[in-house]
């Protein structure tokens, strides 16, 4: 039986399975088997799946990523279940350096750092700069700067058979990997960052659709940045310019920081905007989910995701 199963939700990313497995054949570990469950795609890629014979395909109605990983852990077979995202390309030594890992320290659920690939556009570098850089929320997702405790998240996640037997899988929820991770970590299993582990992500392809925000207590930092720049620009604007001196601080230090990691004039510039635009969008997001959730009481508890969960389950 192989050690690890690697399971990857999809819909309609014909192209993204594609070089997604063209990685995983390349892995100097064998180790693994992959299960591909396609959530009631339009454009299955059950063809893209047949050239591999280390891939498990499996086709099923639209019913959420979460549901599909379930689905996934069902089928597969190994002692360790690997979670990417269709949009993900994986190093040829992952396997090898997880396994490695995994044999020198007692691990139940971890997960691994992203980068950006040589191939990636200046634009998902930029990206992949704000989403990892000190300076933005990297640190909140496993950079050199923890602000909490390590989250795995499932783009670059995995846990132990035993993990899944006694948490159960994922609920069908905006954050799901938060929610796994803190149940994980409840029931008293060990958590930890494997560095080498890192996978390429591409991410969005452009700036349009690049607008993260949720409601989670480190996202407070950057809904302070939102209402630091509001106060900055109104006072600037009014007052005295001097008090838009700090915000064009920051805003020179994050281009020299991107121009210091990527060497690329083009790159650093567009990264400032994707900054921007990461930190703006948490803050935002953090705000307007604290109206709702929290001041005006609307969206779903934890109850009633348990509820639904379970709902689903039945059906399945």
């Amino acid at each position: 039986m192989p050690r690890f199963s690697v399971i990857v939700p999809v819909y309609n990313r014909i192209d993204e399975v594609s070089e997604l497995l063209e990685s995983l054949a390349a892995q100097t570990c064998r180790d693994f088997e992959v299960l591909i469950v396609e959530d009631g795609s339009t454009e299955p890629c059950d063809g893209v799946c047949a050239r591999y014979p280390f891939v498990k395909y499996c086709y099923k109605e639209n019913e959420g990523r979460s549901i599909a990983r379930n689905r996934g852990m069902e089928l597969a077979s190994g002692d360790y279940f690997l979670f990417f995202d269709s949009d993900c390309v994986i190093p040829p030594v992952y396997m090898a350096v997880l396994s490695e890992e995994l044999d020198r320290r007692q691990l139940d659920c971890f997960g691994g750092p992203d980068a950006a690939h040589d191939s990636f556009t200046p634009v998902q570098k930029a990206i992949n700069f704000a989403m990892t850089s000190f300076m933005t929320t990297g640190g909140i997702r496993g950079g050199k700067v923890q602000l909490e405790k390590f989250t795995p998240r499932t783009f670059n996640m995995g846990f132990s058979r035993r993990v899944w037997e006694r948490v159960g899988g994922f609920r069908e929820m905006f954050s799901e990997d938060i929610d796994m991770s803190m149940r994980i970590r409840r029931e008293g299993f060990s958590m930890g960052l494997i560095r080498q582990a890192a996978v390429y992500h591409r991410r969005r392809q452009d700036f349009a659709k690049f607008r993260p925000g949720s409601l989670k207590l480190v996202h407070t930092l950057p809904a302070l940045f939102l209402a630091g720049t509001v106060v900055s620009v109104l006072l600037g604007a009014f007052v005295s310019p001097w008090w838009l001196l700090p915000l064009g601080l920051y805003v020179a230090a994050l281009f020299v920081n991107a121009l210091a990691d990527t060497r690329s004039l083009k790159i650093a510039l567009m990264a400032v905007p994707a900054s921007l635009i990461q930190l703006y969008g948490y803050g935002a997001g953090f705000i307007k989910a604290f109206v709702q959730k929290i001041l005006l009481r609307r969206g779903r508890d934890e109850e009633e995701e348990i509820n639904i969960r379970k709902g689903k389950n039945e059906r399945l």
